[in-house]
């Protein structure tokens, strides 16, 4: 007899059909929340424009943060969600058990109580806006039920707090997570320098100020030219009847325009190498099972923390305990021979937050400094520009004073009490330049001693830990194209930072064609695409371009030889861009110089049927699911792009790479939100985006700018009232149909 009757069915079918809705709804909010999110969302008004950025308007700061949250995650939810599941560390219970250490690092810095109580502390007007972070997140999530969060289903107003580090705070990626595992899984490995940035790949964006002097309309100009991994920033307005009128770049899940202008200034930063944490080789003892750490001629005990760290596995959730320590400089991150390594770095989550969203309502140049006394950037170099026409450029701004008899570029004594910071350098005492004669600034992640030209700052002025920041290729182009041009226009600028000549080949190139001719003797040698890729090397411009078959050339075979020459330098060497190309100059002989080259020939026929294959077919552009792992496909369309990686001195960035089942490359990181800005009496500025505004396909803001930025062009800012209405796609509250 069945056992099962209709009634019974439909009852259980009705309640799989509630569990999954419960599912799909997530974390459950209160019938006071939201009523009181709808009334807030009342006084929120998002206007898409016709390219779908939004420009959000509110009574207040945070209603405007309020809106700002929710178009963030109607664009791209899951960058949100994933930018706070890493900085919360949480990585491991939606990754596995291989991300254990990127969790291990997070909570060895911060943690959930900490920045807890950094919140119920805070000021009254960032609690504010903390909370309206958190409300407008919630607000999405319960106004779009079929949204299934990865892990948070519900956003806390702390959070942020944990989200100091890389572009507004420290910078806890520095700290190996390799290391990290070797020291807390008691795994003995070779010891590495985790603070070499050296050997990686600039990624890190330009900055030009041109003066009145220097412009046509004797406005100031400003570049904002930032290089990330692509979509990692998404371009918005924030306007609110308090003061809050600022146009740029949101990291997604971040409140406030970290790379923009208002109506009196603008400012961009550049990733920066000035030295703004330390590492200390601490000397433990243990008595009494207790441990210890040695400073001066006492012992102070090691503070020791046990905590369990989730990860997703195939059995559900499971747990692994860690004991992590900290001594009075800070975590213990590894170890050198029989010394525990501490990390010092800027912790004050609160200022950097402050700092960041108060230099977005500056008045000009002394309100920007003024806000800057906050020391809460340790991770940037700043460039500036104002309607009143300063310029101006400071290199770092959290930066601890030291004893310059030490070596602070190596880890230190962290016995002696002489290696002690000994508080932090004013505003005024790190490395500026303000209106400077020649009338540009620059600054391409390079050295802040030619930012100027002759009108750079002094480096015997400064200890060498404020900037030991070396040149590069950027650097060099960008300072030669900003001081052979007398006067600048928007137009002209954003020529400028397209300027395609590649500086890294005026030195590669040359000892390539010497030793052609060296070894041009060998039969090998003397095959006739050898002979005319050397002359096709030889008639090149060095400027790179789609239709290049000399970029091709240069670029693979310089990728090569660089590859080679790494392989040669000594491991306690350290080696920027500039000194590879000389190591690889006299460090390679003749015969493996033109052997490369014969390399790169062979394997351009073998992918593309014929060496001479033009940069574009090779280097392009393509977005096909809008997936933080983007997927990508040699049959499907995709958009040539002239631009380089910017090792070679491109300033207009494009690292690509080739994935599985391709042949083609295909951009991953570079430029990515870039404006041109002109201060007068009032603002005009044009920008361009990676693709575009939205992360779903099919929609029409999905790739609608990529055409433009493949080819260096800008669409123009609608910045007020009456321009932005105008150019009306849709106008809506947050939560409406």
């Amino acid at each position: 007899m069945n056992r099962f009757t209709s009634q019974s069915i439909y009852l259980f079918l009705s309640l799989i059909v509630f569990l999954n809705s419960t599912f799909v709804q997530g974390q459950s909010f209160s019938q006071a929340e939201v009523t009181r999110w709808q009334q807030q969302a009342k006084q929120v008004t998002i206007t898409r424009d016709t390219w779908g950025i939004p420009h959000i308007y509110g009574k207040t700061d945070a209603d405007v943060v309020f809106g700002l949250l929710f178009t963030q995650c109607e664009d791209d939810f899951d960058r949100v969600e994933d930018n706070y599941i890493t900085s919360i560390g949480r990585l491991a219970e939606v990754e596995g058990e291989s991300a254990l250490y990127h969790d291990l690092r997070a909570r060895l810095f911060m943690d959930t109580t900490q920045a807890i109580a950094i919140y119920k502390k805070s000021p009254i007007w960032m609690k504010n806006l903390l909370d309206a972070f958190a409300d407008g997140t919630n607000y999405y999530l319960h106004t779009h039920p079929n949204v299934r969060p990865k892990l948070l289903k519900r956003f806390q107003p702390w959070m942020p707090l944990m989200f100091s580090e890389g572009s507004i705070g420290g910078n806890i990626s520095v700290v190996s997570t390799d290391r990290l595992k070797d020291f807390y899984e008691q795994r003995k490995t070779s010891w590495i320098n985790d603070f070499d940035k050296y050997e990686r790949e600039p990624v890190g964006s330009n900055g030009f100020a041109i003066a009145p002097a220097k412009s046509a309309t004797k406005n100031a100009l400003l570049l904002i030219n930032p290089h990330t991994s692509f979509y990692f920033r998404s371009e918005v307005h924030m306007v609110s009847t308090t003061g809050l009128n600022t146009y740029g770049a949101v990291t997604w899940g971040q409140f406030f325009v970290y790379q923009g202008f208002n109506e009196n200034c603008g400012w961009m930063h550049t990733s920066s190498s000035a030295d703004s944490m330390d590492e200390y080789l601490e000397t433990i003892e243990k008595k009494n099972n207790v441990l210890y750490y040695r400073y001066g001629d006492a012992l102070k005990p090691v503070r020791t923390k046990k905590i369990r760290l989730p990860y997703k596995s195939s059995n559900g959730i499971q747990y692994k305990e860690f004991t992590l320590y900290w001594t009075q400089h800070g975590p213990i991150v590894g170890e050198k021979g029989d010394k525990w390594i501490a990390v010092d770095m800027m912790n004050t989550p609160l200022n950097a937050l402050e700092q960041s969203y108060l230099r977005t309502k500056a008045k000009g140049y002394a309100s920007f400094q003024e806000v800057m006394r906050l020391n809460g950037n340790a991770s940037n170099n700043t460039v500036f520009a104002d309607r009143d026409g300063n310029i101006a450029y400071w290199h770092g701004n959290f930066m601890p004073k030291r004893d310059t008899k030490f070596d602070w570029s190596q880890p230190v004594d962290g016995s002696n009490p002489a290696t002690e910071w000994k508080g932090l350098h004013s505003v005024k005492e790190i490395v500026q330049v303000h209106n400077p004669a020649t009338g540009w600034i620059q600054n391409c992640n390079s050295t802040p001693f030619t930012v100027s030209g002759s009108s750079s700052p002094v480096k015997s002025q400064y200890p060498i830990y404020m900037a030991p920041d070396a040149e590069n290729y950027r650097g060099i182009n960008a300072a030669h194209v900003l001081s052979h041009k007398s006067t600048f226009t928007l137009d002209t600028l954003i020529s400028a930072a397209n300027d395609p000549h590649l500086a890294a080949f005026d030195d590669l190139i040359p000892p390539l064609l010497a030793a052609y001719k060296t070894v041009s003797g060998d039969s090998v040698n003397k095959a006739k695409d050898l002979s005319e890729a050397i002359k096709t090397l030889q008639t090149w411009d060095k400027n790179y371009g789609k239709t290049s078959v000399g970029t091709t050339l240069a670029v693979l075979w310089g990728e090569k030889i660089q590859r080679l020459a790494r392989s040669r330098v000594p491991a306690d060497q350290r080696l920027d861009y500039l000194s590879l190309a000389a190591f690889v100059g006299s460090n390679t002989s003749p015969q493996e110089k033109v052997t490369t080259l014969t390399e790169v020939l062979n394997e351009l026929t073998r992918d593309f049927g014929t060496w001479k294959t033009p940069w574009g077919d090779i280097n392009r552009y393509q977005r096909l699911t809008g997936k933080i792992q983007e997927t990508y496909d040699d049959q499907q369309p995709s958009i040539p792009v002239g631009f380089t990686p910017s090792a070679w001195g491109s300033l207009a960035a494009y690292g690509a790479k080739t994935y599985p089942g391709t042949k083609k490359r295909y951009g991953n990181v570079g430029n990515s939100f870039v404006a041109v800005v002109e201060f007068g009496k009032k603002v005009k500025a044009r920008s361009v985006v990676t693709g575009g505004q939205s992360s779903k396909p099919g929609t029409q803001h999905f790739t609608d700018q990529a055409p433009m930025y493949c080819e260096g062009q800008f669409k123009d800012v609608w910045f007020y009232p009456e321009d932005v209405r105008q150019h009306v796609e849709k106008t809506y509250h947050p939560g409406e149909k």
